[in-house]
């Protein structure tokens, strides 16, 4: 049977300059437009780009540009027009008009693209949300048909009923949506309850779309997640097992990536989700640092990581895809402007050895050096101290195994009641508390180098 092949979508995508945005912004945030319309299986045919002191709020761009657009489609053969900020329901509506094709801002475009990498359930929910947050103040658009505008017999009524039973439905199925969302973000706490009775600590990827999170992912933990070039092909978050010194010591999540212009509906709608970095006790913040405009992408993950209220979490900025720089100098100019960062290829490996120590160093930087006394009863504690600690010095005595080592916090608990003072310094207290004890007492804590928060541009602690 001999299968026909759709023409593929062509599609005009329109931006504004304003006063206070320049061209070379406006040029760059369609560049991206683009992508995304690539990554939704659609061509782009042509660009325009309006420059007005400020959106009108009829058409967005005027009357005049939007029919000069219009025929312009006409004689091109374009289908769609995809414009590069969010419409409010009256310009989407008041544009659709003026083209008669299908006209789309770049929520809905991301919102599209959404639907279709949406694999688990979870995904689906979240993206069925907020696609109905999205759709609910525009149903008067979609019943334009039988609107009250002109008046006359057999306009009145039907229309205007019929939304307001719409309106309701979808209300009925986002209230629904709400109560799944609610039931999977207690799945994923008892899920974390499990994570956090081991007490190994979690780091998260996090990024622009297409930094390479999940390839860098995949060298660290060994697994197989997808790995596209393609802007948001990672939706659902995997946390896999990540192994310091050759054993399991910590978890490692990768997350869906962020982008400017990040929808509020999505990012409500993806908490679940999105709680996996509001957990972490280290951010990774992965930068693609082939991309010309490095600087404006951190900027922009960091303006999501504060809308999530996580700016002040720990963080370690690594420089993804240094194997495509074609010699060291950018690397260093970004180096010495973030001290603490680190340039990395996921692909091919490089600098790989110095994340790990980089991140061993700061799991052995929450660690505390602490004396014991166990019983000789307890082989299991000697056990999991030497397979999750960092033994200094073993003793074997009649009264028990003395022991010096660091000792990792999710152990320190379980430890806590053998500890043992030298010369009155410390005392038991000190193991749950955290004190310090003295220049020789039972505890001291190791300082972490090159490691800031994910709001400090310095890259350090």
């Amino acid at each position: 049977m001999r299968t026909i092949d759709r023409p593929e979508e062509k599609t005009l995508l329109v931006g504004l300059e304003l006063p206070n945005q320049k061209e070379p912004r406006v040029t760059e945030s369609l560049e991206e437009l683009g992508e995304l319309v690539r990554s939704a299986g659609a061509a782009v045919a042509s660009r325009a780009i309006q420059r007005l002191q400020t959106p009108t709020s009829p058409f967005y761009i005027g009357l005049g540009k939007a029919q000069e657009l219009s025929e312009k489609c006409q004689e091109d053969g374009i289908h769609s027009v995809i414009f590069d900020d969010e419409l409010t329901p009256a310009q989407s509506r008041n544009l659709s008009n003026v083209f008669s094709r299908k006209v789309l801002d770049r929520t809905q475009l991301i919102l599209d693209i959404f639907a279709q990498r949406a694999k688990t359930r979870e995904g689906k929910i979240q993206i069925e949300l907020a696609q109905l947050l999205y759709l609910l103040p525009r149903l008067t658009r979609l019943w334009s048909h039988l609107s009250r505008q002109t008046g006359g017999i057999g306009t009145r009524g039907p229309g205007e009923t019929q939304l307001e039973v719409d309106r309701r439905r979808i209300q009925q199925r986002i209230a629904r949506l709400h109560r799944e969302l609610e039931a999977v973000r207690r799945s994923r706490s008892v899920q974390r309850e499990g994570r956090h009775r081991c007490a190994w600590p979690t780091f998260c990827l996090v990024g622009y779309t297409n930094s390479g999170k999940s390839t860098l992912f995949n060298r660290l933990t060994r697994s197989e997640v997808l790995v596209e070039d393609k802007l948001f092909a990672t939706l659902d978050p995997t946390i896999r097992l990540l192994h310091l010194h050759g054993k399991p010591r910590a978890f490692l999540t990768d997350t869906v990536g962020f982008i400017r212009k990040l929808p509020h509906d999505l990012i409500d709608s993806f908490r679940a989700t999105l709680e996996e970095v509001k957990e972490a006790d280290l951010l990774i913040h992965l930068v693609d640092i082939s991309d010309p405009k490095v600087e404006e992408r951190i900027a922009d993950v960091r303006r999501v990581l504060e809308e999530l209220d996580v700016l002040q979490k720990p963080s370690l900025l690594v420089w993804n895809k240094i194997d495509r720089l074609r010699g060291p100098a950018p690397l260093n100019r970004l180096l010495q402007r973030y001290p603490g960062s680190l340039g990395v290829s996921a692909r091919d490996g490089s600098g790989i050895e110095e994340l790990l120590s980089r991140i061993e160093s700061w799991s052995r930087g929450r660690a505390r050096f602490f004396r014991f006394r166990l019983p000789v009863e307890r082989g299991d504690l000697l056990a999991r101290l030497h397979r999750e600690g960092e033994p200094v010095e073993i003793r074997y005595r009649p009264d028990g195994v003395y022991v010096q080592a660091w000792v990792p916090p999710f152990l320190q608990a379980s430890l806590a009641p053998f500890m043992v003072a030298e010369h009155g310094s410390a005392d038991s207290r000190d193991a749950a508390g955290g004190t310090t004890a003295g220049e020789n007492g039972g505890m001291r804590t190791e300082r972490s180098e090159g490691f800031g928060t994910a709001g400090d541009s310095s890259g350090k602690w």
